[in-house]
């Protein structure tokens, strides 16, 4: 999935105005102008559509995760310049203190059957032996099950 798809979706699913979408990125001390936001909103194919970069996405969640959960003490941790599909949604689980059963039956929401074991791949270190890529078939559902619970 690109990066602006997943920032869209989140948008929608927890209903983030451009203005709301800068707060969540000024709590993990970047700054973006409510422009920026706007140009990544756009679909592909709009006049003056950017394309959001690993870096600022990882800002986001982190962000997300700060206004979801609370800032953790200490330093920030700094934004991913690689963000992988198994990362975003580690971020996502994180900033929505979900367990493995409430992913579970959001991706049942989404008509989309995972077993524990599968799921569980997705979170371990990438160096593991039961590491397994998250494609963009799990996280776009996952994401659908998010939308599914938020929206009704």
């Amino acid at each position: 999935m690109n990066n602006n798809d997943v920032l869209r979706r989140l948008r929608y699913t927890f209903d983030l105005k451009e203005l709301a979408i800068v707060d969540i990125f000024a709590a993990a001390d970047s700054v973006v102008s409510q422009q920026q936001v706007s140009e990544w909103l756009k679909k592909e194919d709009s006049t003056g559509y950017v394309e959001m970069q690993d870096i600022e996405l990882a800002s986001f969640l982190n962000g997300f995760i700060n206004v979801k959960r609370g800032k953790r003490e200490g330093a920030q941790p700094e934004p991913e310049k690689r963000l992988t599909n198994n990362a975003i949604f580690m971020k996502l689980r994180i900033a929505l203190n979900l367990q493995s059963e409430n992913i579970l039956v959001l991706m049942k929401l989404a008509e989309f059957n995972l077993s524990k074991h599968e799921l569980s791949s997705f979170f371990r270190k990438p160096g593991s032996r039961q590491y397994c890529e998250c494609k963009d078939q799990i996280l776009r559902n996952f994401l659908m099950g998010l939308q599914k619970q938020y929206k009704g």
